[in-house]
């Protein structure tokens, strides 16, 4: 187990530098820079003095030299967008707002979609299971704008029960959770309903019944635990797509969540609150496949992690 773990870490860390170098260069490749549209009416050594600030003045292999030592450090440097303020101050602001939206509309659409995964496996070729593949299927074709502007024209304009958009208040939640949940229960329903009738097929559970456990002992205890192992290994995804693959809602409900300034950041060639952001999107996804991994050994105890 801890050789599996160095082993795990080890790679790890060789993933995270392969991210910054990669990300780094590929973002010095973009025509242009941050400051050339900024500092485009200001006097010549102006200009010298901010490009000197940032370290832009500097051959490509020093300046990111610099960044990484910086890195080593835990200095992720400073917005060019936003003077003054840091990245590292930035995403720790701005990551707890999206993970209160994003998490809650996480659970909620993994309780549901894992629930009428089971009901339509269940109800095979029978209503529940039609209803259970349309609500499926409608998730998984709408697009998140179209299903935001429904809502906020339903909700908001028509009936008025809740705010279009807006953050500070309880009832802010709601929309941008309803919609954010809709694509995980759609996800999470069709994985659950396959996985489910691969595993109602075995022996074991045709054993079970023979012995004349009821159809709700045979589901909690042989069928659900296997059936669950497939849709554990979306969770890693799922969850580093509360912070960086929900800008579309957190632009949409006017969420100051960290993909808003992610997606701004790229857009306005924001080197360092770009690297950041990425950096710490990256790190949260590979720290995600090493507890999903552990969690397939709570689920299934017959997996073992070994260094092989």
């Amino acid at each position: 187990m801890a050789k599996y773990v160095l082993k795990r870490l080890g790679y790890m860390f060789f993933t995270l530098f392969v991210v910054v170098t990669t990300t780094f260069f590929l973002m010095r490749a973009i025509p242009g820079d941050p400051l050339s549209s900024m500092a485009r009416n200001l006097p010549e050594q102006t200009k010298a003095n901010f490009y000197a600030r940032y370290g832009l003045d500097k051959p490509l292999v020093e300046q990111y030299g610099i960044y990484m030592k910086n890195l080593l450090r835990g200095d992720l440097g400073e917005s060019v967008v936003f003077p003054g303020r840091s990245v590292a101050q930035t995403i720790a602001q701005t990551s707890p707002v999206s993970a209160a939206v994003g998490g809650l509309a996480l659970v909620i659409g993994l309780v549901v979609g894992v629930a009428l995964g089971v009901l339509a496996a269940l109800f095979k070729n029978r209503w529940p299971d039609y209803v259970v593949m349309f609500i499926a299927i409608l998730g998984i074709t709408i697009p998140v704008f179209v299903l935001g502007s429904l809502f906020q024209y339903v909700f908001a304009v028509k009936l008025h029960w809740l705010p279009a958009s807006g953050w500070g208040l309880k009832k802010n939640f709601v929309l941008p959770v309803l919609v954010m949940c809709f694509g995980t229960i759609a996800t999470y329903a069709r994985y659950i309903k396959s996985s489910m009738l691969d595993v109602l097929g075995q022996d074991y559970v045709l054993t079970a019944r023979a012995k004349g456990l009821s159809e709700f002992q045979v589901v909690t205890r042989h069928v659900m635990r296997n059936a669950m192992l497939p849709s554990i290994t979306l969770l890693a995804s799922q969850i580093v797509g509360i912070f960086c693959g929900a800008f579309i809602t957190e632009t949409m409900f006017s969420i100051p969540g960290i993909g808003f300034y992610y997606v701004s950041s790229i857009n306005n060639n924001d080197y360092w609150m770009t690297m950041g952001t990425t950096i710490f999107f990256a790190g949260l996804f590979v720290v995600m496949q090493l507890a999903v991994d552990f969690a397939y050994m709570l689920v299934d105890p017959r997996i073992r992690l070994t260094d092989d």
